[in-house]
């Protein structure tokens, strides 16, 4: 969905703070999804608890993956389009812990996300990134009331 997109690129530049999601001012990347979120759908449908750096390796616990499956709908990677959300596991044994929006197809994928060291970017797909994808969601749809 371009609105998604577009949304998200008008958050590049916001530089990269833990836990927080203020456009402009500072974000993580779950911080940059939740910010798209309350541009797209209003109010967020839970608050998330502190987390640390490190979320939830400690346990092996895939707390962020298991609130994706809570508020957003899951994709197959043959159905993926611009404006989902990528989970990324950083490293094999990992728990999935980064969050991203694919802001442009195949042949030359994109993705914007909220990288400690650089905040709000969009960056190049490449093979480095694609194969820590362990999960894509869709935003659920606006409904008109």
């Amino acid at each position: 969905m371009t609105e998604i997109v577009d949304i998200a690129r008008d958050w590049i530049g916001t530089p990269y703070l833990h836990q927080a999601s203020v456009k402009g001012a500072g974000c993580d990347c779950l911080g940059l999804i939740r910010g798209v979120w309350r541009s797209h759908l209003g109010a967020e449908p839970e608050v998330p608890p502190a987390y640390s750096y490190d979320w939830s390796e400690a346990t092996g616990k895939e707390i962020l993956w298991q609130a994706a499956l809570r508020h957003l709908c899951p994709v197959s990677a043959e159905d993926v389009r611009v404006g989902d959300v990528l989970l990324f596991r950083m490293t094999e044994t990992a728990v999935a812990k980064h969050l991203g929006i694919l802001s442009r197809p195949a042949p030359a994928p994109h993705f914007i996300h909220a990288y400690s060291g650089h905040g709000v970017v969009e960056t190049a797909l490449g093979s480095a990134w694609a194969r820590r994808i362990v999960a894509r969601f869709r935003f659920p749809e606006r409904y008109n009331v």
